[in-house]
C-alpha cells in the first residue's frame, strides 16, 4: 500500500463542483454508524474524529478544520479554559466534537455549535450523541445572527469566553458586531478566526487590527449587508449573489472595545498555507 499522502486523500473536488448537494454529510453519519467498530467508537471523542477522518481518506473530502488548525485551537481552549465557547459554522461537527471535549476536559460548562443548515445540524447532533458529548454540547440551528439575538433574549448566552468563526466570510464581522452590541464579548473574550489567508477575509482583519479611533470613525458610516467588495475578486461574486437573497446583522457594534490580534499560519488538510487569526479582547476605552 502506499503511503499516506494528505494533499491527495483530502484533495476538494474540481472548481465548480458543490460540496453541499451530494449527499456526502449524510453518507458519513451511515459511514459511522455502520463502522465495525462502532460499539468502541460510541462514547470517544478522539474515535469519532478517526472515524469521520477515515470517510474523508477513503470515500470523499470533507470540508474539515483539519489537525494543524485542531492543535491551534485546542491549545487556545486549555489556555483560556472557557466556560462558554460559541462556534459559527458546524458543519458536520468534527470542530464541535474536537473543541467541545476539549472545552470539557478544560471544565467548561457549554459549548454552542451554530449551523444554519438543517440537515448538517442534525449530523452533528447525531455525531455528539455517538461522541459521549451531548452534556456539554448544544447544537443550534438558523442563521448565526438570528441564533445568536434569540439566546441572548432567552437569557441562555449571556457571555462568550471563546469564540471560533468558521462560516460565511462576510458575517465574522457583522456577528462580531452583533455580539460586541449585546455584550456578550468584554474583557478576557478571546477570538479565533479561520481561513483569513485562505480565502482571506480583509474586512474581519481590518477590524479586529483597528485602534478604537479608527473603528469610531468608521462606525459613522452606512452598515452594507453583510458584503465588501475588498473580497477576493472570484469570493466577492459569490458572496453578492447570497447577498442579494438574504440579510445580515448591521450592529455597528462596540468600537470602544480594544483587540489584540496576530495570525497564526497554519495548513488546510490538503497541505495549502492558511492562517487562524486570534484575537483577544484586553478592555475597553471610555
Amino acid at each position: 500500500m502506499p503511503p499516506f499522502d494528505p494533499r491527495k486523500a483530502y484533495a476538494p473536488q474540481e472548481e465548480g463542483t458543490a460540496f453541499f448537494d451530494d449527499g456526502r454529510e449524510i453518507e458519513l453519519l451511515h459511514f459511522v454508524y455502520s463502522h465495525p467498530n462502532i460499539e468502541k467508537i460510541r462514547g470517544s471523542p478522539n474515535d469519532v474524529l478517526a472515524a469521520i477522518d477515515e470517510y474523508g481518506r477513503a470515500k470523499k473530502y470533507l470540508m474539515n478544520v483539519g489537525e494543524d488548525k485542531g492543535q491551534i485551537v485546542t491549545s487556545l481552549i486549555a489556555d483560556v479554559k472557557p466556560k462558554v465557547m460559541v462556534e459559527l459554522g458546524g458543519y458536520v461537527g468534527y470542530s464541535c466534537i474536537l473543541f467541545g471535549d476539549a472545552v470539557r476536559k478544560a471544565g467548561g460548562q457549554r459549548y454552542y455549535s451554530f449551523e444554519r443548515n438543517p440537515e448538517f445540524a442534525a449530523v452533528i447532533m447525531s455525531l455528539v450523541d455517538i461522541a459521549g458529548l451531548s452534556d456539554t454540547v448544544k447544537v443550534v440551528v438558523g442563521s448565526s445572527d438570528a441564533s445568536i439575538q434569540r439566546l441572548f433574549d432567552s437569557g441562555d448566552l449571556k457571555h462568550i469566553d471563546l469564540m471560533f468563526l468558521d462560516h460565511y466570510k462576510p458575517a465574522y464581522t457583522t456577528d462580531l458586531k452583533l455580539c460586541e452590541e449585546l455584550g456578550l464579548i468584554t474583557k478576557g473574550s478571546v477570538l479565533a478566526a479561520d481561513n483569513v489567508v485562505k480565502p482571506g477575509n480583509p474586512p474581519y482583519l481590518e477590524y479586529v487590527r483597528s485602534s478604537t479611533k479608527e473603528k469610531i470613525a468608521k462606525a459613522k458610516e452606512p452598515v452594507k449587508n453583510g458584503f465588501d467588495e475588498r473580497f477576493p475578486e472570484k469570493n466577492a461574486k459569490q458572496y453578492a449573489k447570497r447577498v442579494d437573497q438574504e440579510k445580515y446583522s448591521t450592529s455597528k457594534g462596540n468600537p470602544y472595545l480594544v483587540y489584540k490580534s496576530k495570525l497564526i499560519e497554519s495548513f488546510e488538510p490538503t497541505g495549502e498555507p492558511d492562517g487562524v487569526e486570534i484575537t483577544r479582547c484586553v478592555g475597553e476605552e471610555m
